[in-house]
């Protein structure tokens, strides 16, 4: 009898540590991140097309992750997509005014981010400013249909 209980309990921490061990998985694989609201600041990027580009999908700078994509939404004005990215504000005053955002695409699943690159302006940009320089996403699927549409005009 005491054996089954010493069984019983072993098996539920197994089950308990293999629950606990997915949750942390599933919060690592989906970019939630519990940062406090004032330990970053807002930039804001146009692009003329974002392919697959989510919120909350990571905005690196030289491979590291410092900060995510906060919201997308299209400009009224110029009919593109308006990024606003939350940033680590160790990066305050120090992202210069020429700094390009482009839309990259890492792994076999194609998950998209934003890498950040700064430039040599001596003026920083300030929280809530725009990044002017900006590269869109490269999309398959017309790379596609562009080779196939030129291939048969051969």
């Amino acid at each position: 009898m005491k054996r089954t209980r010493m069984v019983e309990f072993g098996v539920g921490l197994f089950v308990l540590a293999g629950f606990l061990g997915m949750v942390f998985l599933g919060l690592r694989v989906s970019g939630v991140t519990f940062q406090q609201a004032d330990d970053t600041f807002v930039l804001n990027a146009n692009f003329s097309g974002i392919g697959s580009l989510k919120a909350r999908s990571k905005v690196t700078m030289a491979g590291v992750a410092v900060g995510s994509v906060e919201s997308i939404e299209l400009d009224p004005k110029w009919f593109d997509a308006r990024v606003t990215m939350k940033l680590d504000s160790g990066l305050k005053d120090k992202l210069s005014k020429d700094t390009t955002a482009a839309i990259l695409t890492s792994g076999l699943l194609g998950e998209q981010y934003i890498g950040l690159s700064t430039g040599g302006d001596p003026e920083m940009l300030e929280d809530g400013d725009t990044i002017r320089d900006t590269q869109s996403a490269l999309v398959l699927e017309e790379l596609i249909q562009q080779f196939v549409s030129n291939f048969s005009k051969s």
